[in-house]
């Protein structure tokens, strides 16, 4: 529509420019002639009048066009309807018809004509009866010529006309049949990824039940595997969304540390790179608590470092979050920086007008189905946010977004539990790694660090400066890579104490004495678990302290689902928490056995046949009510489109879990009815 406008407006622009050259033309023969001395005022109305409808694009764009025609059409009689314009008519009516040719109007080239033909009849007219004129032979030539000359122009510019309309015409079947066959493919997405969701499901449950029993590495590979797949599924159905018009937010509040946790715990499972580097640095000053779109925003910094990550051979990603406080609560800016093969200028320019894949030849020997740029651009647009993206060549990429949030609570979401001396050594080898952009990674996140927290921080560049820092008592923490620790294990286990609390970034576990006080804190490295250490911790092997799992110990659960193997993933996996499972295979059979039992919560499947789970949702609450008793009912469905979370708790359901079934998603929920009273846990074990 933009791009429309804009068209219209450069075409009004030529217009308006070509009525005034021609009635100043008009306006400056009118007062050399000694014309009627009233046509000059109404000449330049006109003109005063045709400009300010244009500048201030008033009326509709066809009426302003009818606007300029007749008025154009007026001056061209006023102009022929002198004596001495006779040979000058034709080109006053070819200057008006080619007008109406740029605007489209082919309505106004007959009467453009006839205006012609009466102009020139009226002059032969007035010469006749004139005896101070006499037409030469070579006069009448020059008038026929002149005919001749109008009635091939008007032929001309019907005929462009026509072969525009008739281009027109083609192109909009042709993108009529493009948007009918975009439209029924994305149907098709929609479909699949719904119906691949089922089988996806029982592939997940059911090795996440047999790894329960028995650690396999084929069957983590399959998990993996499994996760990987349905992460993909959730994409082609997030992009035909984005598509189609039909993408929704779903906000609420998160925390920014619960949103890093997620974002760690899939990164590990999909096993990046391991001789990469991964650094995080969140501002510690970030509000605890936001209100917006969190599975998006996931999902956005998820395909940024996939990008990163699956573009970058040597080096590191650096993964960046910070904000800026607004009026309206706070710009959320994500930043993700590689070490990649980067791209062109001309890459950049393809990518923000939406050819989201650079290179698709780099993308076969790499993982992912190449939409990941395309759900960046979009989930970020859907959100009124904006994307930058700056690289080079073999030099890396920067992308940032940004993202306009509620705050809700504004409270720093790293602080420090109690007040007391603490200065921090972070002893790292200068130009530990062979590209610098990773050595500033790890400076940058240690230095965000310290400020945000206003603690003091020393930048070590050796042993000998921290052996001298520790004399002198300056030092309560130490961090440092295992590197670092290798030069000298036996020192740094010698000075590992209270007072000194010595903490080593590692992907895994190393050796250490049985008595050792070192701490090893797990890789990707971030600010969340260097505060854990300055809190206490004594043992930090992930990015955050493990959620509180509910307590679920006696609780009766239903599940509804028309799909068997699904009753067995669910099943399977909730009775690892130690509630009493009962099963329906469908929304019938739900209602028969909440009449004749009691359940504190069920779970109900969406798209059942027969009666829908909404449908069986409100027929529990009705037969509820009727018995005053409270009924717990979350949706468990594989409907997870875009907006389905609002739609479902609008509906009446207490919650919603999607499937694949995510434990942590499912412990999250069930925290949460448990918090507010929903589910009051009245049943008990049979």
């Amino acid at each position: 529509m933009g791009e429309k406008n804009d068209q219209i407006a450069n075409k009004h622009n030529v217009v308006i420019i070509i009525i005034s050259t021609a009635s100043m033309g008009v306006l400056l023969e009118s007062i050399l002639q000694g014309w009627e001395f009233w046509m000059p005022p109404l000449i330049i109305l006109g003109i005063v009048i045709c400009w300010a409808i244009h500048v201030r694009s008033y009326l509709e764009p066809k009426i302003r066009e009818n606007i300029y025609m007749i008025y154009s059409m007026f001056l061209a009689f006023y102009h022929g309807g002198h004596g001495n314009s006779l040979f000058d008519a034709v080109v006053f009516s070819i200057l008006m018809m080619v007008t109406a040719t740029l605007l489209k109007r082919e309505e106004y080239l007959f009467p453009l004509l006839i205006e012609f033909f009466a102009i020139i009849i009226m002059q032969l007219l007035w010469i006749a009866g004139s005896k101070e004129v006499d037409l030469s032979g070579y006069d009448l030539l020059r008038i026929a010529f002149q005919v001749l000359l109008e009635i091939c122009c008007y032929r001309a510019l019907k005929a462009v006309l026509k072969n525009e309309r008739t281009v027109e015409d083609e192109l909009q079947s042709k993108n009529d049949d493009e948007e009918t066959e975009s439209i029924g493919l994305e149907d098709f997405l929609v479909n699949i990824s719904h119906e691949l969701r089922t089988p996806v499901n029982v592939i997940n449950g059911m090795t996440s039940l047999i790894l329960k029993k028995v650690r396999n590495n084929d069957v983590i590979a399959i998990r993996d595997a499994g996760v990987r797949l349905s992460l993909q599924i959730e994409d082609i159905q997030d992009y035909s969304e984005i598509q189609r018009g039909d993408a929704r937010l779903e906000e609420d509040r998160y925390e920014l540390a619960s949103l890093l946790n997620d974002i760690i715990t899939n990164y590990n499972i999909l096993s990046k790179d391991e001789s990469l580097e991964f650094v995080i640095d969140l501002d510690p000053n970030m509000p605890s608590l936001l209100r917006g779109d969190a599975a998006k925003i996931r999902k956005i910094v998820d395909h940024l470092l996939d990008n990163a990550f699956k573009f970058t051979s040597e080096g590191g990603v650096y993964l960046k979050i910070s904000g800026i406080k607004k009026a309206y609560g706070m710009n959320l800016l994500i930043e993700v920086s590689d070490t990649g093969i980067g791209m062109t200028d001309s890459d950049i320019e393809r990518i923000t007008r939406g050819r989201y894949q650079v290179n698709k030849r780099r993308n076969r020997s790499t993982s992912g189905i190449g939409l990941g740029l395309s759900l960046v651009f979009g989930f970020t647009r859907l959100m009124k946010g904006f994307v930058t993206i700056e690289s080079q060549k073999r030099k890396g990429t920067t992308v940032r977004v940004s993202i306009a949030q509620e705050i809700i609570d504004p409270s720093p979401c790293m602080t420090i539990m109690e007040k007391k001396f603490i200065n921090i050594a972070f002893y790292f080898i200068p130009n530990k790694y062979k590209r610098q952009e990773v050595n500033e990674f790890y400076k940058s996140m240690g230095m965000n660090f310290a400020v945000g927290l206003r603690i003091n921080l020393y930048a070590v560049p050796n042993m000998l400066e921290l052996k001298r820092l520790i004399e002198k008592g300056k030092i309560s923490h130490i961090f440092i890579g295992i590197e670092e620790y290798s030069i000298d294990p036996d020192y740094f286990e010698s000075i590992a104490s209270d007072e000194v609390i010595v903490a080593v970034s590692s992907k895994y576990d190393f050796a250490r004495p049985g008595n050792s006080r070192v701490i090893r804190i797990a890789k990707p490295a971030s600010g969340f678990q260097m505060l854990r250490v300055l809190n206490g911790d004594t043992y930090v092997p992930s990015l955050l302290s493990d959620e509180k799992k509910p307590v679920l110990d006696g609780v009766r659960a239903l599940i509804v689902d028309d799909e068997p193997m699904n009753l067995v993933v669910a099943s399977g996996l909730f009775k690892e928490y130690n509630m009493d499972i009962d099963v329906a295979h469908s929304g019938a059979e739900a209602l028969i056995k909440y009449t004749q039992s009691f359940y504190d919560v069920i779970f109900m499947d969406h798209m059942m046949p027969e009666m829908d789970g909404i449908e069986a949702m409100k027929q529990l609450r009705r037969i509820a009510l009727d018995n005053r008793r409270n009924v717990c009912v979350i949706a468990l469905t594989a409907n997870a489109i875009s907006g389905a979370r609002e739609m479902f708790l609008q509906e009446g359901f207490d919650g919603f879990i999607s499937k694949p079934i995510n434990l942590s998603a499912f412990e999250r929920v069930m925290n949460r009815v448990l918090k507010d009273g929903t589910l009051q846990k009245r049943g008990g074990a049979k």
